[in-house]
């Protein structure tokens, strides 16, 4: 059996996954929602979010474990698992679209796809091919408006819990951001 790299305190990862034999994920709008609400409840505690976008039938995020955890009940945090914390979300996830649309099964490919990032120039990048994901798969004419993605939220510079300002360091400024993924081509 494949054994998944753990994810570390006060890393950066790439984390994504599809669809189980490429299925949707998403049915309707109140799905994304549904799935960003469980987001805040299992991975915000645990991650930095910088970049985020929901597709029909797959999904990436760029975050970091978050070294300054506050979970309760945890004073020793070395051996936490926090994989687990996206498990959590997944199997919740899974559940009430099992329940909701008369299914059963795995919703997702097993094991969460996570890439450590470790170089700098990567993260802009990363940010910028995440954004622009779902104009590369067709979900949408122009990244820019679509609705299930943080690009909105750092560009128009709106009150969240993505790290958007950090992120807007990355690129240098506001105008940069913009210029940057209007120029990249979608390949990371």
């Amino acid at each position: 059996m494949l054994q998944e790299t753990p994810l570390i305190n006060g890393h950066y990862y790439h984390i994504y996954n599809r669809g189980n034999n490429g299925e949707n994920l998403f049915f309707e709008e109140r799905n994304y929602e549904y799935f960003l609400k469980l987001y805040i409840r299992y991975i915000y505690p645990i991650t930095d979010t910088y970049a985020y976008c929901l597709m029909k039938n797959h999904f990436h995020l760029l975050v970091r474990i978050n070294p300054k955890l506050n979970l309760l009940g945890f004073q020793n945090l070395e051996g936490l698992n926090y994989s687990q914390y996206f498990s959590n979300l997944f199997n919740a996830y899974t559940k009430s679209i099992n329940k909701n649309y008369h299914r059963t099964g795995s919703l997702f490919e097993k094991n969460f796809k996570r890439i450590l990032i470790d170089d700098d120039s990567y993260f802009v990048q990363l940010v910028c091919y995440i954004h622009r994901n779902p104009q590369k798969h067709g979900f949408t004419k122009d990244f820019r408006t679509y609705v299930y993605s943080s690009y909105q939220t750092i560009s128009q510079q709106k009150q969240s819990r993505i790290e958007s300002q950090q992120v807007l360091e990355w690129f240098g400024s506001l105008q940069s951001f913009e210029n940057y993924h209007l120029q990249v081509e979608d390949n990371p």
